[in-house]
This record gives structure tokens, sequence and C-alpha cells, in this order.
């Protein structure tokens, strides 16, 4: 009675197994032509073809390395740094200004994406993707890049307020010459490398410029120690920075909301990983820039009663930078096989964004 049954079951399973090895076959089949070609060959053919092989390997090697390794990443980072008594650009009773903690956390911020981590953005073998497809447009290999993406968003609308306002007396003065220079190079295109097509030629790659304006930022903060630059903390440019933050993470809200509606693929969504990581890589950026705002800005934050409002700020992005899935889902919001990490995410970034909103209205009052 059940041999029938047995058989059909049987077959079924021959059937896959041919399917899969054939597909296992169509694989592996150019590479077996290519090792029979090899073996054919003379001995300076290849060692010619042997060395250009190994370079593959090599560079594949340190893609997956840098890829896959975040050296130095730490979701608790402000609270290592060192903190200054007074207001920067105020004299102290030694002769010397104390310097700004939020043009030290920029630099440090940069100093992590392009020194401390390869800026993945600019690698060749980012930008030749995966047989023609971009490495966004897969779940591999883009996490850290989309991170990086991040907080090197934080950093460009950081330093423009550097420029407009916080560098100069009142947006009348001259504007500051390193601050200048840090804020151009920093809106270089984040996917340069060595050569280039458009124009055609060699070209400076993406962390040169990176790391230029590091080298900008701490002159002007050695400069602002010797009380020989000027940075103005008043309220009202606290009060512009605040909104300028706002903005830019409700676009991110926007794109986070945009994908997670239209797109639910659970596990399947090749898009949502670098989404997700973007976003966090801008929170992760803010943190520590924010912590550093409320030093520069601490007379502001005191005389207006910021303190416990700042510091619900502080308690939302940590518990934003606490969720770090291994795998990222795009499931819908109401499923519950796969999880919805965009719509977890864009709460948080909402959230921080109230927070925002919420002191500039005091500040603004």
């Amino acid at each position: 009675m059940l041999d029938p049954v047995i058989e059909f079951f049987e077959r079924i399973f021959h059937a896959i197994g041919r399917g899969f090895g054939m597909v296992v076959a169509a694989i592996l089949w150019p590479f077996v032509t290519v090792a029979g070609w090899y073996r054919q060959r003379g001995f300076m053919l290849k060692a010619i073809v042997g060395g250009i092989l190994l370079v593959f390997v090599g560079l594949y090697g340190y893609f997956f390395w840098q890829t896959q390794v975040w050296t130095n990443f730490d979701p608790t980072y402000p609270a290592a740094r060192e903190t200054h008594a007074t207001t920067p650009g105020t004299q102290q009773a030694d002769g010397t200004c104390a310097p700004s903690a939020m043009v030290a956390v920029t630099a440090d911020l940069i100093d992590y994406n392009v020194n401390q981590n390869a800026w993945i953005s600019s690698m060749i073998l980012y930008k030749a993707g995966l047989f023609g497809i971009e490495w966004d447009h897969t779940p591999f290999f883009d996490n850290k890049a989309a991170f990086q993406r991040g907080v090197n968003q934080a950093i460009r609308r950081t330093t423009v307020e550097f420029v407009d306002t916080l560098g100069r007396v009142r947006g009348t003065s001259q504007v500051d010459g390193n601050l200048q220079d840090a804020r151009g190079a920093l809106q270089f295109d984040e996917y340069t490398w060595y050569f280039g097509v458009n124009p055609f030629g060699p070209k400076t790659p993406t962390p040169s410029f990176y790391r230029s304006a590091i080298t900008d930022l701490t002159v002007f903060n050695d400069r602002l120690a010797k009380c020989q630059a000027t940075y103005d903390a008043r309220a009202d440019n606290l009060v512009q920075f605040l909104d300028r933050i706002a903005s830019d993470v409700g676009s991110t809200s926007a794109i986070l909301r945009d994908r997670s509606e239209n797109f639910n693929a659970g596990w399947f969504d090749t898009r949502a990983d670098d989404r997700f990581w973007f976003a966090y890589g801008q929170l992760y950026g803010y943190y520590g820039i924010l912590k550093a705002t409320r030093e520069d800005f601490r007379d502001v934050v005191a005389q207006r009663n910021l303190s416990q409002l700042w510091d619900d700020m502080d308690v939302q992005l940590s518990a934003a930078l606490k969720i770090q899935p291994m795998i990222i889902s795009n499931g819908n919001e109401s499923g519950w096989i796969m999880p919805t990490h965009l719509a977890t995410m864009g709460f948080y970034v909402l959230r921080f964004r109230s927070n925002l909103v919420e002191i500039r209205a005091i500040l603004d009052r």
C-alpha cells in the first residue's frame, strides 16, 4: 500500500537532487573551464595569470575584512570624552581659551571613518559591485558603507554650522578659513577612487579630502585654545543648529517610512539593511556631536533649564544605538514572523526629532 507513496517521494527527491546538481555544475563550469585552460598554458603565461589571480584574491580578502570588521565601533563613545570647564573661546586664568568639544568630536568621527577604518564607499571593489550589481542592491558587504555615510551626513551638517554661525560673530564677521576648508573637503563626493571616467583620468580619492578636514578642524581648535579664533556659543545659534538637525533626521525618517510601507519583503529586502545602517550611523554621529554641543553651550543649557530634556534626548539616542540586529528585516508592521527593523528605527528617529523640537521650542521662548 505504501510502495507507490514511497516511490513518489523518491522521484521528487531525485528530481530535487538532479536540479541542485545542475545548478552547482552551472556555477562551477566557468571555474573548471578556466582551470583546464590554465593547465595547458606555458610557464610564463601561468605565472602572469597566477599573479593576477593572487592580486584579486588579496584585494577581495582585504575588502571582505574591511567590510566585516568595524574597528573601535562603540555606541557609548561619548562617555569616554574629556570635558572642559568653560565655554569655548572664553579666556581662562592661565591666559588660554577653552577649545570646542564639537569641533574635537567632529574631527574624531572623521578619523574613525577614514583612518581607524577604511572608507568603504570609494574602494574599487565596492564600486565594481557584484557582477555589475551595486553592493547597495545586494544583501552583502554594504552595511558598513551605509553606516559610514550616515556618520558622514551628521559630520557634514555640523561643519556647515561651524562656517555659517558658530565660527563667526553674529554671522557678520569674516568666515574662518580653516572651517571653510574643512566644510569644502567634507562636501566632496563619497565614492571617488584614484581613477575615474567622468571626467576621465586620475583623481584624489575621497578619504584624502576627509583627512584634510581633520587637519583643518584641529588647527582651528588649536587657534581657539590660543584665543586666536572665534566661537559664538549663543542661544540663537543653538536654535538654528537644532533646527537643521531636526530637518536632517526628518528626511531620514521619511526614507525609512517609505521603505517600510512600500517594500515588505521581510528578510529578503536587499535595500533594508543600507537604509537601517545609514540611519543608525546618522544617530551614532549626532549622539557624540550633541553630547559635545551640550558641553559647548553649557551656559545656555543651564540658563534655560534644559538639563532634563537633554538627558531624555541622550537616553533616546542611547536606546536607538542598542538596536544591532544580525539580519535586517523589513516585514509588515502587522506581521508576526518577520520583524520590522525599519519601523523600529524610524520610531527612535522620530522620538529623537521630537526631543530636538521640544528643546528648540524652549530656547525660542
